[in-house]
């Protein structure tokens, strides 16, 4: 299996931009709860015409990072993992399995409840934290195992994305929903008629996010909708498909995401907030995040094999593939975002965010654990490149 260097560098990037939304919440955790927090936490809330910054962080800088998601799904789509049906079998059941089983496991615990909305929280994966402590292990790691936790992932981000436009859009307006809608056609027709210039699809998309703010989907959507009408061609150095992605992989790692984790893990921990965590909500995040993703992405890999619907790539071994399901639950930045849309109260989204946080770092730390255990030889550049 031959990587091509975008996806090497695609994997540097991820790693990095990892550990620099790892400073940034710690940095944001610690302001919040210093002197200076009712300032730090104020400064988030300040307006700027009718909404206040945080607000433009969630839903304008968001949408570029989710054009990023959508950009790189394109080039899966089209040129990698995800364009062999066959090869991308494996990593879509897993996804599904890594979705279905914690939405179910919270749902167990809060259905009825004024809880029941948040049962989308922990079926996200972080792709930069999850990919980033996997690289921890350097060339320990198999290729096949990073291209499937990736595509797993990318996959996974995929799935809430539609579940925030299904279940996490309010109040639709027909007309402006209508208009957005009418501008997504108009750039279609460009795409279809080879425009290989990037400016008319920007500037389409700054428009069609408009209409989408005011139609009740919510806005970001536009950013993965916008990526699929850029012209993707060959995939060659040359579409403009590529030069976007490769223009953002850097901003998005390095300033959106950590701007992303300063705005919204600025949270004031008070002397009871262990309370927070023994509420079924909490209870639902920890172990959908913690149990449900490494249950469901190897339960439903298992079944897939067993059936034979799909097989496992040679190299890899099923505790290696629990190890990596295990790398699946963190979920910290969709997590997160997910929850800004499921709740309103702000005692249940600090809670949730407090319980996020843990649980991600549980769940990187058993499976860097488990991940250590299972792959001890480290294996040379010439195998690698012949994988």
């Amino acid at each position: 299996m031959k990587v091509t260097q975008m996806y090497k560098n695609f994997l540097e990037n991820e790693k990095a931009g990892g550990i620099v939304l790892i400073l940034a919440t710690i940095v944001s955790l610690v302001l919040a709860n210093s002197s200076l927090g009712h300032t730090y936490i104020g400064f988030w809330e300040i307006s700027i015409g009718s909404h206040t910054i945080e607000h433009y962080v969630n839903d304008g800088l968001m949408t570029i990072f989710f054009l990023l998601i959508g950009l790189e799904l394109e080039r899966e789509v089209y040129a990698g993992e995800l364009s062999n049906f066959k090869k991308a079998l494996l990593p879509i059941v897993a996804a599904l399995g890594g979705m279905l089983v914690p939405a179910g496991i919270h749902m167990f615990f809060n259905v009825g409840t004024p809880f029941q909305s948040g049962s989308g929280i922990p079926m996200a994966t972080d792709i930069a934290f999850a990919v980033g402590i996997l690289s921890l292990l350097g060339n320990r790691v198999p290729l096949s195992l990073k291209v499937f936790l990736t595509a797993l992932a990318v996959i996974d981000d995929l799935g809430a994305i539609f579940t925030i436009a299904i279940f996490y859009s309010k109040g639709i307006d027909l007309m402006n929903l209508g208009i957005a809608g009418a501008i997504l056609g108009i750039l279609f027709i460009l795409n279809r008629r080879n425009v290989n210039v990037l400016w008319p699809y920007l500037l389409g998309g700054v428009g069609m996010w408009y209409f989408m703010l005011h139609s009740g989907v919510h806005a970001t959507i536009t950013g993965v909708i916008l990526a699929f009408v850029i012209p993707f061609g060959k995939g060659d150095p040359d579409s403009i498909s590529i030069k976007l992605e490769h223009f953002l992989s850097k901003p998005v790692a390095f300033i959106i995401l950590p701007v992303f984790a300063l705005a919204n893990t600025c949270i004031l921990i008070d002397n009871n907030w262990t309370e927070a965590l023994l509420s079924s909500n909490s209870i639902g995040i920890f172990l959908g995040l913690v149990v449900g993703k490494p249950l469901g992405i190897t339960l439903f890999c298992a079944i897939a094999v067993w059936t034979g619907i799909c097989s496992i790539p040679k190299d890899l071994k099923w505790m290696q593939i629990l190890a990596v399901a295990c790398l699946g639950g963190i979920g910290f930045t969709m997590s997160i975002f997910i929850t800004l849309l499921a709740f309103d109260d702000h005692a249940i989204i600090s809670g949730s965010k407090i319980t996020i946080m843990l649980s991600s770092l549980t769940a990187a730390m058993i499976g860097l654990i488990w991940l250590k255990l299972t792959l001890k030889e480290p294996i040379s550049k010439e195998a690698q490149e012949e994988l």
